[in-house]
């Protein structure tokens, strides 16, 4: 029992850098094309470089980092070809797919996601990206999972972390990243209604943020 104790707290360690790490790449504080290395990133955390490179490799399987021999690992870049693709793809799927939930039967399950958005505003009010970045996936992936689709959570889940929303640390420092946290509120209270359509035209507004003001990488770029 204490071996799985051990062995759960390794994984829920892991899970918990990976989430960090996740964050710090999507909002571009770790910036594209730059090498980091696990020690040091280890000591940055204040843990072991055992559970970051862990954590680490689990980022390279999502294909946010790549292994640098030698070195540690690489920050993909992500070029506007690509960001318009991915755009592309959750529009397909997202917009339809919540669309479908608010229409169905699912309402009280999207009711219970509630506390996930307060969080999100929370997290924005905070300026804490990291925490606005997780509890962000989490209301998006936990709405989607009520089409009962765990492969479609998967493939869009994938694109999630595939994104880049260098543009955040801009909003957060113009105190204008509430409106946009509001935005998830608001696409419950939607769904929970049963509004499809407006729940439809909401979700395809909220992504095509995460193409225009959210993935403006001019601070990134600024920075360099």
């Amino acid at each position: 029992m204490a071996i799985l104790d051990a062995l759960g707290a390794r994984t829920n360690l892991r899970e918990t850098i990976a989430e960090k790490l996740r964050g710090a790449i999507i909002s571009g504080e770790m910036r594209p094309g730059q090498v980091y290395s696990a020690a040091v990133l280890a000591q940055q955390l204040g843990v072991s470089a055992t559970p970051v490179r862990e954590a680490m490799l689990t980022l390279a399987q999502e294909s946010m980092v790549e292994v640098a021999r030698n070195k540690g690992f690489r920050v993909i870049e992500l070029t506007d070809a690509d960001l318009d693709q991915i755009t592309y793809i959750r529009h397909l799927i997202e917009v339809p797919v919540v669309a479908e939930i608010a229409a169905g039967p699912r309402h009280a399950e999207a009711a219970a996601l509630r506390g996930v958005a307060e969080s999100i505003v929370a997290a924005a009010a905070a300026g804490d990206l990291t925490e606005y970045l997780r509890a962000d996936r989490e209301l998006h992936l936990g709405l989607l999972r009520l089409s009962g689709n765990e492969v479609l959570v998967q493939i869009v889940g994938d694109l999630r972390s595939r994104a880049r929303l260098y543009g955040l640390r801009a909003l957060v420092e113009s105190g204008n990243l509430g409106a946009s946290a509001a935005e998830h509120a608001e696409l419950l209270d939607l769904v929970v209604k049963g509004d499809a359509e407006g729940a439809r035209a909401l979700v395809e507004r909220h992504i095509g943020h995460v193409r225009t003001t959210w993935a403006d990488h001019s601070e990134v770029l600024a920075a360099e």
